[in-house]
């Protein structure tokens, strides 16, 4: 099947268009996923009864870092940060938590 360009004009004009869309599409997500520049990190450490599920659903409550994540990414985020395999805690651990 051969394709023919009828008109070079109006091509490259679409070509243009799109390139256009996606450099500001591109712009828009680099600003939601690198808008966490200047995090630090606060340490708690694991009580009796703490979970994993309970610190990220509190953090999703009180921490900006966290506003508007799903609590399942923030518990992912947290294992990540902490190298945590599994979500089991052991009472007296540190915890890294990032902040802004």
């Amino acid at each position: 099947m051969k394709i023919k360009i009828v008109s070079v004009k109006k091509f490259i004009r679409s070509i243009l268009i799109a390139l256009v869309i996606l450099v500001g599409f591109s712009f828009v997500m680099s600003n939601k996923i690198f808008s966490h520049g200047d995090v630090k990190y606060k340490t708690i450490y694991i009580s009796s009864g703490d979970t994993l599920w309970k610190i990220a659903k509190e953090e999703q409550n009180t921490n900006s870092y966290f506003e508007g994540k799903d609590i399942r990414d923030i518990v992912s985020s947290l294992k990540i940060i902490n190298n945590l395999n599994t979500g089991n805690l052991t009472v007296g651990n540190k915890l890294q938590i990032p902040v802004l």
